[in-house]
């Protein structure tokens, strides 16, 4: 791909993950994402039906009147996308649909002021950009996912979720987006989840979701070159793993923006 095409893809991505995120999904987002806690703002003198567990009695005592303390919800978010670029997602079909669920949940991020950071890993991390506000930081995200190619082979889900933890203490918004195509990470996502908001979001194509019975099948894997033969005789075998939490699945034949939509709608619950 020529640069000019190159920037041409990133523009033309940018534009429909915007129209995409003000269409349906930036309001939803505000409705469950509505940030970390209450802040203390003021005092008031006290009316009636006011919460007594809100009075300030030092205040009181010394104004020899009742007031009250006022609170703002804490709007600061940081929204972290994680997103798999392993050779096992290097098609176009997936990785087309990993970067316009990515560049719509950042435009969401940000069009609701919240900051948004993207980790971009392999059997490594390849790319990290730390949260931030704003457009820009829409742009930069979208031309990383569509940018960075693996300089790693494997998948390291594990990796990239004690990257995570390192460098974000305190709880975020986790978008982890893979194929899941990966073993022993079981531990770490529930740690993650302990912790976290962790939102796990599947890319599954179904003509790799299955093995149909009654064929002899030569199958490369992308990440090892390895070939390997296999012979299904008894019975349709599912390569989708059961995980040990729960995920949004997205299949690359289907419009995402149906299912983000019933997951917001869901209130954020999967």
């Amino acid at each position: 791909m020529t640069k000019e095409e190159l920037l041409k893809k990133i523009k033309k991505l940018n534009i429909k993950t915007k129209a995409v995120a003000n269409e349906f999904f930036v309001g939803n987002y505000r409705s469950i994402f509505k940030g970390n806690g209450m802040e203390f703002s003021d005092v008031r003198k006290y009316e009636v039906g006011d919460d007594v567990k809100r009075i300030d009695w030092k205040t009181s005592a010394r104004q020899r009147k009742t007031y009250v303390k006022e609170y703002e919800e804490e709007r600061e978010l940081s929204i972290f996308l994680i997103v798999d670029i392993s050779l096992s997602n290097n098609f176009r079909n997936k990785e087309d649909l990993i970067a316009q669920i990515s560049g719509s949940l950042a435009y969401s991020g940000c069009e609701n002021g919240d900051n948004v950071g993207l980790i971009l890993f392999s059997d490594k991390v390849e790319k990290f950009i730390p949260p931030q506000k704003g457009r820009n930081q829409t742009l930069k995200i979208i031309d990383s996912l569509l940018n960075t190619k693996p300089s790693g082979r494997g998948t390291d889900i594990s990796l990239a979720l004690n990257f995570l933890r390192k460098i974000k203490k305190t709880h975020s918004i986790i978008f982890l987006i893979s194929d899941f195509l990966d073993n022993n990470f079981e531990k770490q996502l529930k740690i993650t989840a302990k912790q976290h908001t962790l939102i796990p979001i599947r890319i599954i194509d179904r003509k790799f979701e299955s093995l149909p019975k009654g064929f002899l099948f030569t199958l490369k894997d992308s990440e090892t070159g390895e070939d390997i033969i296999v012979g299904n005789f008894k019975e349709n075998i599912n390569f989708q793993e059961s995980l040990p939490i729960k995920t949004l699945d997205i299949y690359t034949d289907e419009d995402y923006t149906k299912t983000l939509m019933k997951f917001f709608k869901r209130g954020g619950k999967l």
